[in-house]
């Protein structure tokens, strides 16, 4: 079942036509909190930060794809240009997923010093 978020981004992208879809990439979780203070809500909510964050980036690269697809069908590039695009789209998508990669690995060494902390007590 496809999200809210990435069906409300593949809406957009397809209301934007042929005209350039505006993928917006999405902004990351400024917090990891630490875990050798956090509380349990504040884990908590890191946690759905970076969930959403993840969704968000999913929603994204949907976007990216459906922007793909609308120059493919334009017409309006030649095959060298396409090319060149779709390794554009490689680049950002490839980026977008690293990142939420880092951020998810930040939380989990976190959510992993705080479950230790939390047998201890």
């Amino acid at each position: 079942m496809m999200s809210k978020t990435i069906a409300c981004a593949l809406l957009a992208c397809l209301a934007a036509g042929n005209a350039q879809a505006a993928c917006i990439y999405p902004r990351a979780p400024e917090h990891t909190p630490d875990g050798k203070t956090a509380t349990e809500e504040e884990m908590i909510a890191a946690h759905k930060a970076v969930s959403q964050f993840n969704e968000d980036v999913a929603a994204y690269n949907a976007c990216l794809d459906m922007e793909m697809l609308s120059y493919e069908q334009s017409g309006q590039f030649d095959q060298t240009r396409l090319l060149e695009l779709r390794a554009m789209q490689a680049k950002k998508n490839n980026a977008a997923v690293d990142e939420v990669q880092a951020i998810a690995d930040r939380f989990n060494e976190q959510l992993r010093i705080y479950k230790a902390r939390s047998k201890k007590n």
